[in-house]
């Protein structure tokens, strides 16, 4: 089976074809298209979707990340109307990516007749978390009548390297305990037992957890409140502040990308230095949390480009953990592609859920 996952962002679209046969998995195809809707790129994603199709070829069926599917969706799904009308729904949940995920699909079905397309929910890894997991301490009513609680994100690619790393480590996932790190510009942590995710440090939105790139995690709710009374900002501007001037860019004041910052700080630049120390402090709280909470770890997985490539953050944040007890260090690149393109042939295929 050929299958072309479709990845869309906010402003980007990123697309792979993926061969399954025989227990054979090959990537034919990768590309994407950035900046859609400047001068000189794509004018909007339906023509994205249309410049991916014209260099993909025959397909047998098509995968597309969707972030957000709410708690209606616990796996990967044929899209009917009944499942693009919840996609549409969760589009005031997630309002910088459903809303691009379903314009691309709505460009591909029309395009494509009658091949299948299949919806993989970032959230859905997460549906396994108990409620006294994923509510927060406001009143319940927000819950019931909002559905404001932690959703999780980043679901594909913890799914993706705890199963890998269970493999790695000689074990069905059933037997291991894992902390898995998605250390890149977003970031998060999750704690997965039995190959199912237990907690994750992404909540009702990706701004909570860890610090990244330009988003600050965890921070007193009461700072917004002091930022709106005292410095007279909007809900927009503290908004842009803590989701793109914050994390990594807004405490050196020099870059969102963890390469320059190390190389910074060989060079002596106290604040690359500190917004380290505070990314890998971040981490490490989080991992130890999580070690109380699974009562011990089998590994810490780390991936993304951060958690792949800095031998020296992952040596930074790991410093000290041993204490806690014995854990093997596994180094896992996602895939999350690969992962799309086997839940959509499973889909459509008939072979039941994960």
């Amino acid at each position: 089976m050929r299958v072309l996952v479709l990845n869309a962002g906010s402003s980007s679209l990123k697309y792979q074809v993926i061969r399954l046969a025989d227990g054979a998995e090959e990537v034919e195809l990768k590309g994407g298209v950035e900046r859609i809707g400047s001068a000189g790129s794509a004018a909007d994603h339906r023509e994205a979707v249309r410049e991916a199709l014209s260099r993909a070829g025959a397909v047998d069926a098509v995968g597309h990340r969707v972030v957000h599917g709410g708690e209606k969706y616990r796996d990967a799904v044929r899209i009917d109307e009944e499942v693009e009308r919840v996609i549409e729904d969760c589009c005031a949940l997630a309002p910088l990516h459903n809303p691009p995920n379903l314009a691309c699909y709505r460009a591909a079905r029309d395009l494509m007749g009658g091949v299948p397309h299949v919806a993989v929910f970032d959230t859905a890894f997460f549906q396994t978390l108990e409620p006294h997991v994923f509510l927060y301490g406001l009143p319940l009513e927000y819950y019931e009548r909002d559905h404001i609680r932690r959703y999780g994100f980043h679901g594909t690619s913890h799914r993706y390297v705890s199963a890998k790393a269970a493999e790695l480590l000689g074990k069905p996932p059933e037997a291991c305990r894992l902390i898995t790190c998605h250390l890149g510009n977003g970031c998060s942590i999750c704690a997965v037992q039995g190959g199912r995710a237990v907690d994750v440090s992404l909540g009702f939105t990706p701004i909570e957890g860890l610090v990244m790139g330009t988003r600050c995690g965890d921070i007193d709710p009461g700072v917004v409140f002091h930022l709106m009374r005292a410095k007279g900002m909007s809900v927009d501007e503290v908004e842009e502040v803590l989701i793109r001037r914050s994390g990594l860019l807004g405490l050196s004041g020099r870059s969102n990308d963890m390469r320059d910052l190390v190389e910074a700080t060989a060079g002596g630049d106290a604040r690359a230095r500190l917004a380290i120390d505070v990314f890998c402090y971040r981490a490490k709280k989080y991992i130890g949390a999580y070690w109380a909470v699974l009562g011990g770890a089998d590994a810490v997985v780390f991936t993304g480009g951060i958690g792949e490539n800095r031998a020296e953050v992952r040596g930074r944040i790991l410093d000290g953990l041993d204490r806690l007890g014995r854990f093997e260090t596994l180094v896992v690149p996602t895939h999350e592609e690969l992962l799309i393109a086997r839940d959509t042939a499973r889909v459509v295929s008939g072979r039941g859920t994960t």
